[in-house]
């Protein structure tokens, strides 16, 4: 019955087998953690900068063309999509609101000169 089968099945069916003999794991809360320090100098002086900010969601937003932010900022977005949502499985929230919830935090926290989108969408850099 087997040799019956279409060899793109066939691959895929391996595939499959693959992937649930080997699953991809997720990074640890402590991976995170530890990634999101070793980035934090260098967000902080993308943010000093200007070339990155804090947008109304609680992530980072690239305000000025730079691969190196990009890449930085789309590793920390994933890492802190990964900590809402572990915070919203734990609170049985939305992952969306805590996210906006930080967003919050975020200003509260920001430095002089940094830049934040507001709850309208409009960017505004701190005093």
């Amino acid at each position: 019955m087997f040799n019956k089968i279409s060899i793109p099945v066939k691959i895929f069916a391996v595939c499959l087998l693959l992937g649930a003999t080997f699953p991809v794991a997720a990074k640890s809360a402590s991976e995170i953690k530890t990634a999101m320090k070793q980035r934090l100098s260098k967000v902080d002086e993308f943010k000093k900068s200007g070339v990155l900010g804090e947008n109304n969601l609680g992530y980072l937003t690239v305000r000025v063309d730079n691969a190196e932010a990009k890449k930085l900022a789309s590793d920390e977005n994933a890492d802190r999509k990964a900590v809402y949502e572990a915070i919203a499985k734990k609170t049985k929230a939305d992952a969306t609101q805590v996210g906006k919830q930080r967003a919050i935090k975020l200003i509260e926290l920001g430095k002089s000169g940094e830049w934040f989108e507001n709850a309208q969408g409009e960017w505004v850099q701190k005093k």
